[in-house]
């Protein structure tokens, strides 16, 4: 029996999976020692709604949400195990629920990260309420949005300040367009921003703890084709600006398990988009880089478990807010203070020396199971459940001809 045994709870919408495929993996670890030469048993269970008293005691260690952003009721139990029971989450729901968006772009544009000119516009509609029309009438200042418009300048996108997946989004390129989209805004609240013309590359980043993949990101195309298996196409440069800003925002916000999507257009980086807490992980979108983001999740989740690291609900914005107040530091000294920083929060140094003596045997693990049949039937069926059945033998095919990529270069 293992001396300590440790419970990663899966707070789940519609996903199967990867769930699946995470529960497979924690399955075929084991135990792992701890520095201290003690066993830790790791085991799975998703998380069930029920009815819970704020003074239960979790059974967990750490909670993997990917549920909490939209159904209140388990975000509530989030709350309550992170405050009262120092169970760790992947993701912070407080910052989730009161830094969306909107809020994200206020941080780093004081940070002094090259965010597109953006404009919070009132709603088309307001919510429903019994005050609106007094509080308007007395406070509301009629406005030009043509001339919001003219100021940021065409193009622009029109995108909702807390939204996600890319609903209510839309780019436009003059007056006709820019009325039309507002006039359907309905009761959402909207960001006009400008459009990064002439961009070089769209890069979108999943980072996992102090991990972090930068994939080349194409939105027009379909979802199975949006990640493009490409190597080393951004420079050194941008590159690491594109990781440090993904971990900047992570760590500031206590999110563990997030994308962020950047423009870059020559050596100049524009984040665009980096509030999102149920970042996509789907084997039909990720694809050959599916295995890394399994990866990653396994080695942080039982790391944290194992460590005994404890959830850092305070921001400690301050110590970020000095670095860009330093007239003295150019961008770049900025952005090598924010990695510091970020290291810090993630315990990168600690965190790799654990990869390294303890997971050491998970990269191989990791690869044995892709390579199984077990894999192979996850493919399947994850094909089957997505796409109608005329596709799934052209599907089938398409991932598995991935996957081979993925081991071909694994493995040479």
């Amino acid at each position: 029996m293992p001396d300590v045994e440790h419970i990663i709870g899966l707070l789940l919408g519609t996903e199967d999976d990867w769930p699946r495929a995470f529960e497979a993996l924690v399955k075929r670890l084991g135990p792992v020692k701890d520095g201290a030469g003690r066993t830790h048993g790791i085991e799975t269970k998703r998380v069930t709604i029920e009815p819970f008293d704020l003074r239960d005691k979790p059974r967990h260690s750490l909670v993997i949400d990917r549920l909490a952003h939209w159904y209140y009721h388990p975000r509530e139990w989030l709350k309550k195990v992170a405050l009262m029971d120092d169970v760790y989450l992947l993701n912070s729901p407080f910052t989730f629920q009161s830094m969306e968006k909107h809020a994200a772009y206020c941080a780093m544009i004081r940070l002094g990260l090259k965010v597109p000119g953006t404009v919070l516009v009132p709603y088309k509609h307001p919510v429903e309420n019994s005050r609106w029309a007094y509080t308007a009438a007395r406070y509301n200042q009629p406005f030009d949005l043509d001339e919001v418009a003219e100021r940021l300048g065409y193009p622009l996108f029109m995108k909702p300040y807390d939204g996600g997946a890319w609903v209510g989004v839309s780019k436009i390129d003059n007056a006709d367009e820019l009325h039309a989209a507002y006039d359907t805004s309905g009761e959402r609240l909207m960001h006009l921003q400008q459009a990064v013309e002439g961009y070089d590359v769209f890069a979108r980043s999943l980072s996992i703890g102090p991990e972090t993949m930068v994939m080349k990101f194409r939105p027009e195309l379909p979802m199975h084709e949006r990640y493009a298996v490409s190597h080393n196409f951004l420079g050194a440069g941008p590159g690491m600006e594109v990781v440090t800003i993904s971990q900047l925002v992570n760590a500031f916000f206590r999110w563990e398990f997030n994308s962020c999507e950047c423009l870059v257009r020559g050596d100049e980086v524009y984040p665009i988009d980096y509030a999102n807490a149920c970042p996509d992980v789907s084997l039909t979108s990720l694809h050959y880089y599916f295995p890394w983001a399994m990866t990653a999740l396994l080695r942080w989740s039982v790391f944290c478990v194992v460590t005994g690291r404890k959830p850092r609900l305070d921001l400690d914005t301050a110590r970020y807010f000095e670095v860009a107040a330093r007239d003295d530091l150019s961008y770049g000294d900025k952005l090598a203070r924010y990695q510091a920083l970020a290291d810090e929060y993630f315990e990168t140094e600690r965190y790799q020396d654990f990869c390294a003596s303890r997971l050491g045997m998970v990269d191989e693990m990791v690869h044995d199971w892709v390579t199984s049949p077990d894999f192979d039937e996850l493919l399947v069926d994850t094909v089957k459940g997505t796409y109608p059945e005329a596709e799934h033998e052209m599907f089938v095919s398409h991932f598995r001809g991935l996957i081979a990529a993925w081991i071909h270069d694994r493995t040479h």
